[in-house]
C-alpha cells in the first residue's frame, strides 16, 4: 500500500475533472493542460495507486468501481482543501467564525442537524459551518484531537477522556423491509416474528451505534440475531433490503428515504430506542463553539439527558 502522502491534490483535480467531464479533452481543456499531458497523468495515478481506474475494455469513458471511489473520496477532499483555503483567507481578515461539524447521515434524515445549525446561524449570521459526514468513532477522534469541533452520533459508543455528549433526540425503531415481505403491508410487527431473518447493519463493532442496538433489540425480543454488518451507509442498506438481503432495524425518521420496493413497518412492543446526541469537548477554548453548545442545549424541548 502507497503511503498517502505520495498521492498530490493535482492527482485528484485531475481525475475529479475527467471523472466528471467523462471525456479526456473536455477534461483537459477545463484543466487548462494539454489532453496527452491529462492521459500521462491518469496513467501514472493508476500505477501510483496500483489498481485500474478506467475501464478501457470500453469505447467509452466507464470508471471501474476503484475509479468511482476515488472520485468520490477525490471530491471530498478537494472541497476540504478549499474550505481550508477560505478559511486560512478569512481568519487573515479577522473575520473567522467557523464551526467544523461531523455528523453521521441519519443525522440529517432526522431534521437535527439542520434545525440546529439554521436556529444558531439565524441568531449569530457571521458563522459559517463546515459540515462533514463521517463514521462516529472518526468524528469523536477528531473531535478530541481538535480537528472537528463537534460532532452529531448515533449512541450508544464510548467517548474519549474529555468529550461529552448531549441527547437531542430519542426515536422509536422502525423494521426496513423489502416490499414484496410477508409483513410488509402491516402497520406493526413483533420482532420476535423476525428471528427468522438477516439483520443488516452498519460497518460497526458490535458494542456500536445501530449495530449494539440491533442485538439488544433483538435479545429483548427472546433471541440472538443473525447479523450483517456490511452496509456502508443507510442508502446501502436500503438497498440491500429492497434486494432481498435481510431486514433492517432503523430509526423513525429513515422513513423519509423512499426507495421503489422497500417498505417501513412499526416495531411492537420493543423498547430500544435510537438516540442522536452531539459530541463536544468538555473544555472549550472557542467562544463561538461554546455559545453553540449553550444555545444547542437551551433550544432541547425535552428535558436534558447527558450520558
Amino acid at each position: 500500500m502507497i503511503s498517502s502522502a505520495a498521492l498530490e491534490l493535482r492527482h485528484l483535480r485531475y481525475f475529479v475533472a475527467l471523472a466528471e467531464e467523462q471525456n479526456f479533452e473536455r477534461a483537459a481543456a477545463r484543466l487548462g493542460i494539454a489532453q496527452p499531458g491529462l492521459s500521462q497523468q491518469i496513467i501514472k495515478l493508476e500505477a501510483l495507486l496500483g489498481v485500474s481506474l478506467l475501464d478501457r475494455s470500453r469505447r467509452s469513458l466507464r470508471l471501474t468501481r476503484p475509479g468511482l471511489e476515488l472520485a468520490e473520496q477525490g471530491r471530498r477532499v478537494l472541497g476540504l482543501a478549499e474550505s481550508a483555503v477560505e478559511a486560512v483567507h478569512r481568519a487573515a481578515k479577522g473575520d473567522l467564525e467557523r464551526v467544523a461539524v461531523g455528523y453521521v447521515a441519519s443525522a440529517a434524515y432526522s431534521g437535527v442537524l439542520g434545525d440546529a445549525l439554521s436556529k444558531f446561524k439565524a441568531s449569530r449570521p457571521g458563522v459559517e459551518f463546515q459540515l462533514i459526514e463521517i463514521e462516529m468513532r472518526q468524528q469523536l477522534e477528531k473531535i478530541a484531537d481538535k480537528t472537528l469541533d463537534l460532532g452529531f452520533i448515533r449512541p450508544p459508543i464510548a467517548l474519549p477522556a474529555g468529550l461529552a455528549a448531549e441527547i437531542a433526540m430519542r426515536e422509536e425503531f422502525v423494521v426496513a423491509l423489502p416490499a414484496n415481505h410477508a409483513h410488509a403491508a402491516s402497520p406493526s410487527v413483533a420482532l420476535k416474528s423476525l428471528a427468522g431473518e438477516v439483520f443488516i447493519t452498519p460497518r460497526q463493532p458490535p458494542d456500536v451505534g445501530f449495530h449494539r442496538n440491533t442485538i439488544a433489540a433483538c435479545r429483548e425480543a427472546g433471541f440472538v440475531p443473525d447479523i450483517n454488518s456490511s452496509g456502508r451507509d443507510f442508502i446501502t442498506i436500503a438497498s440491500m433490503v429492497v434486494l432481498g438481503t435481510g431486514v433492517a432495524l432503523v430509526p423513525r425518521s429513515f422513513q423519509c428515504v423512499q426507495l421503489p420496493g422497500i417498505a417501513y413497518t412499526r416495531l411492537k412492543g420493543s423498547s430500544v430506542t435510537s438516540d442522536l446526541a452531539i459530541a463536544y469537548r468538555k473544555v472549550e477554548p472557542s467562544p463561538i463553539i461554546k455559545s453553540f453548545i449553550a444555545h444547542f442545549k437551551k433550544s432541547l424541548s425535552r428535558d436534558e439527558d447527558s450520558f
